[in-house]
This record gives C-alpha cells, structure tokens and sequence, in this order.
C-alpha cells in the first residue's frame, strides 16, 4: 500500500514538473489557436488566455483530465460567439479535474459553458452573457454542469439565459456560491441533483429566482438534499421569456424561491423581497407522467428564519389576484398548493405533510391534483403540521477544488 501511494505521489510530481503553460492571444485565426491549445493541452497544463476579445464561430470543446483554462478577468477576455454558425454550446467540458475561470463567453447560439460527465469540476469567476437581453432565441443555459459531481460555482454572472442562468442538473455534491443571476428565465435551478449549497448569492430581475425542481424520466431523479441559505432573492420582476413547451415556462414571472417534487430541501436565511407573485412557492409536478418511480409532491420541506420584505401582492399565474385578494390583498410568505395525493395511487402520501413552514402565514391552496389552481379553496393557516426534517449534512468539496474559491 506504502509503494503504492509513493508512486502516485512520484506520478503527479512528475506531471507537476511537466505541466506547460499554453499562451493564447485575441486576434486573427483565434478560433483555429484556441481549440488546437485546449487539444494540445497535457494533464497538469493550463490554457492561459490574454486580454482582448476572442471572435469566434464554433463552439470549443475540452476533453484532457487536470486542465486549467483561465483568462484576465470577465471583463478583460471575452469570447464572443455572435457569429456562431452552429447552434451548440460556447465550451464544452467532457473531462475531470478542470477549471475554467476568469473569463466571459457572450452571444452562444446554444448553452454557455456546459460541463457533462466530469468529476471536480470547477467554474470560478465567470460572466456569461447574452448582451442583446433577455429573448428567448438566446441560449437555455449560461454555466451547465450535467451528469457531474464535486461541482463549485464560484463567483459567477449570468444574464440572458433563456431557461436558468446557473443550471445545475443530474449532478452531486454541488456548491454555488458567491454569484449572480440577472434577467433570465430562472437565476439559479438545481434539477434532479443531490447534496447542493447554495448560499451567498444574488438572484434578480430574473422571472424566478432560485428554483429547485426534480422532474421524471431522466438518467438521474430523486433530486434531495439542498440547502438555500443567505441568498438575496429579490425583485425577480423580468417577464418570463421561455420557449414554450420548456418547464421553466409555467414559473410565473415574480417568483422568489420554488421547489417543485423535491425532497429534503431547506430554505433558511434569505432575503427575500419585493417578488410580485410569491416569496416562496411549494408545488406539486403538473404534467401528466408515466414514470412510476417519480414522487411529485414536494416534501421534507423547511423553509425558516428568512427576512420578508413586499411579497405576492400582484400574483402572476391563474386565479392569484382572486386569491391575493381573499388573503387580505397580499399572499402570505410561503404558498403551498395543498397537493397530498399522489397520482400514482390516488390516495394521501403520508410524505406530502412532512413540512415545517415557519417564515410567517402559509397559503395552503388545498388543491385536489397539481396544477388545479381553478379549484382552490384558499384557507390562510399561521403553520402547517409536521416535524421539521432533518438538516441535510454539509456538502463537502475535495480539498484541492474546495480550495480553488477561496
């Protein structure tokens, strides 16, 4: 075992001292330059970027294990894909250990910087941005990790993003942190992911917030396990500008937080404020499936100890203002649909009342089914029952990528 730990210690020595730096400049034939340093680049090697403007017509793509890709500053290098013939994403990361930080990437036709498969894979110090404003030909994402685990978002902006700006989906052990998310459909969504922190960051003027949301028939589901804490989560006022058909287009615009078929999740010292149609919204999936191992309804929900301003007084979905208005002109804190059925049964999920909804009044819509909201019986209760669950355990981060944020 000693010989064995020697020699990976002698390994990664041997490719410390063999590790280069791959110098990129702007200017003529960057495309060409930029993807032959990201093929060319050796575990240990970082791709350095310079100041400039990066005029580029396809997407770029990474593939080599214990690469750092970093530029000047998000405001100094900037990859510009406005001419993009195809309709991909801007970088593509297939590969682990990989860093990619200090620079922008504007204009994608598709996705942002998405990362797929990758393990301890860190974004740090990132703008991505569609600088035309929100639109819904722009790209669905602006950071997307996928299929991931050990993933940091660090310090991060995002503005435009047709679907969420920072999108983390089917990945786990997530920390994002430190970012924001401005004028896109959703800010930040954590999807059909386990074991997320998401704390320190500013949603805004997005149509939604944060979101986390856990849907059917996908790779990875049982999404459970995430913390939201000392965000600031206000004024999510931007019209909601998704495609239609895609998910994120039922959010209706002026949402704080929404958590959707989840499980464990935890919403605690926020600040959340002046969000038209609600400050926090429970809600089960609304459209029909056939996955009988997808759980619906929300549960396991803790939502405690935020600091409310204005909230809910112009709701955006059907019937709002005639509920707005039974609630006395103003929804309270947190809205829950009420859903205890579970539609695979057709009887009363025992899960579904594990909330503990401390954060001032609830509106308990008592919904029958999902989405039923033209049969709402609003009934205004100061709590509702349940034990609180128990707090998820902290996300821990391998030390080396932990250490990449700080």
């Amino acid at each position: 075992m000693r010989l064995a730990i020697a020699a990976a210690a002698l390994a990664l020595a041997a490719q410390a001292a063999e590790a280069k730096t791959l110098e990129v400049a702007a200017g003529e034939d960057a495309q060409e330059r930029l993807q032959t340093a990201l093929l060319d680049a050796k575990p240990g090697d970082e791709v350095v970027l310079g100041p400039g403007r990066y005029v580029l017509v396809d997407g770029l793509s990474l593939d080599v294990d214990d690469v750092v890709v970093r530029g000047a500053g998000p405001e100094a290098t900037v990859l510009s894909f406005a001419g993009q013939k195809g309709a991909g994403e801007g970088l593509l990361v297939t590969s682990d250990r990989v860093t990619v930080r200090d620079l922008a990437v504007e204009d994608t036709r598709g996705d942002g910087i998405k990362a797929k498969g990758s393990d301890q894979i860190s974004f740090v110090n990132l703008r991505v941005e569609w600088t035309g404003g929100p639109n819904e030909k722009n790209g669905a994402y602006g950071v997307y990790p996928v299929s991931s685990t050990n993933v940091l978002i660090d310090k991060v902006t995002v503005r435009g993003a047709s679907d969420a700006g920072i999108y983390v989906g089917q990945s786990k052990n997530i920390v994002v942190r430190n970012s924001t998310a401005e004028f896109n459909v959703a800010g930040i969504e954590i999807e059909n992911s386990m074991n997320a922190d998401v704390f320190d960051n500013v949603a805004t003027r997005n149509a939604g917030g944060i979101l986390v949301f856990d849907l059917p028939n996908l790779p990875q589901m049982g999404g459970h396990s995430t913390r939201l804490f000392r965000n600031k989560v206000v004024r999510n006022d931007t019209p909601n500008f998704a495609p239609k058909g895609n998910i994120v287009a039922n959010v209706p615009t002026g949402t704080g937080v929404m958590v959707m078929a989840n499980r464990n999740v935890h919403v605690f010292d926020n600040e959340i404020a002046d969000n038209q149609s609600a400050a926090v919204m429970l809600v089960a999936y609304t459209q029909p499936f056939d996955d009988k191992s997808y759980n619906p309804l929300p549960r396991e929900i803790v939502v405690r100890d935020n600091r409310l301003g204005r909230n809910g007084w112009a709701p955006q979905f059907p019937g709002g203002a005639e509920l707005a208005q039974a609630a006395g002109g103003m929804l309270p804190p947190v809205m829950w649909d009420g859903v205890t059925v579970d539609p695979r049964t057709g009887e009363v999920s025992a899960e579904a009342g594990r909330l503990s909804l401390t954060t001032g009044p609830v509106l308990n819509l008592n919904l029958p089914a999902a989405g039923a909201l033209d049969k709402a019986r609003p009934e205004v209760t100061p709590t509702l029952g349940g034990e609180p669950a128990a707090e998820p355990a902290a996300v821990s981060l391998p030390p080396a990528q932990a250490a990449l944020g700080s």
